[in-house]
């Protein structure tokens, strides 16, 4: 008995020479994540004239702020830009996950009558979508959500394939005893979802609620069509204006041919400008891949238990 037992611990446990190998392979990992990112921060700050002399480095010749000093200049509509991006992100996201979770519970519940014409109707819409001119004229038109902060919040309340990640997940990490205890007890559904489906669900509510707050804190194509009031504007559009101002400026203030157009083509930072741009947006998500990483770690211990 004790020779197997010595023998499962040998088959479970790495030898000192792999945690070594399995160590220095996760070191290369983790240099090829985190040295594009330096390489992005450090180029911020490097003046134009390095990077034309010698590229991308790591080594700039001339240290430069003048990225981040274009970015300043933009005063009060920077802060504001951030700040409806923000409150978009965190309210989009808390809907969002509200109605996909409360829908994914809904096609999981084996026995309802609906559940399968409700999961391929949700299914339909992966395949066939009507197109941009067609949501434009419904959301402008119809919903009148253009130039608004619901633009940004109703039309991508629901995506498909996070319900269908979330019900796979209840399903499949959710005991269905659980429910008929529950319903024995006499429990109704929103009791079922609330007392014991949320509490077990936090994991794969994390794991989609990541997705979307990344997804909604990158759109810049929504405000760019929908959104002309300046207050509006969320900080990934204001930055691509910003960017391409400053690219329309470079290429045809020569065509002008003034001193004060050549002197601002030569002057205004290009690349520069767009690695601080990259460095302001990727910020605030460095500061929230924390808080949903703990959610992950329990996530993976899910099921690895079975009594």
């Amino acid at each position: 008995m004790k020779d197997k037992t010595y023998r499962k611990k040998e088959l479970n446990q790495l030898s000192m020479k792999w945690n070594i190998v399995f160590s220095m392979i996760l070191c290369v990992v983790a240099l090829a994540m985190v040295l594009p990112l330096a390489l992005v921060v450090i180029i911020s700050f490097s003046s134009e004239s390095s990077i034309a002399h010698i590229g991308y480095s790591f080594f700039p010749e001339e240290l430069s702020l003048e990225g981040y000093r274009y970015l300043i200049k933009m005063g009060d509509q920077l802060f504001r830009s951030y700040g409806i991006t923000i409150f978009y992100t965190v309210a989009g996201t808390a809907l969002s996950m509200a109605v996909m979770s409360m829908f994914a519970y809904v096609i999981s519940v084996r026995g309802f009558w609906l559940n399968r014409p409700l999961t391929w109707f949700l299914f339909f819409t992966m395949l066939f979508s009507g197109g941009l001119v067609p949501s434009y004229i419904v959301n402008v038109k119809y919903l009148h959500l253009g130039d608004s902060i619901w633009i940004f919040l109703l039309p991508g309340l629901v995506s498909a394939y996070n319900v269908i990640i979330l019900r796979t997940f209840i399903r499949t990490t959710i005991p269905e005893a659980l429910f008929d205890a529950a319903r024995i007890d006499g429990a109704g559904h929103f009791t079922i979802f609330f007392r014991i489906v949320m509490p077990l669900f936090k994991a794969g509510l994390a794991t989609v609620a990541l997705f979307n707050v990344v997804g909604r804190w990158n759109d810049w194509f929504t405000g760019m069509l929908y959104v002309e009031n300046p207050n509006l504007i969320p900080l990934q559009t204001l930055l691509t204006k910003l960017q391409n101002s400053v690219e329309y400026l470079k290429k045809n203030s020569a065509v002008l041919n003034t001193p004060d157009g050549l002197q601002l083509a030569r002057s205004a930072p290009s690349i520069s400008l767009r690695m601080a741009c990259t460095v302001a947006v990727i910020l605030p998500m460095l500061f929230a891949y924390p808080f949903f990483q703990r959610f992950f770690v329990n996530g993976l211990t899910v099921g690895s238990i079975k009594e």
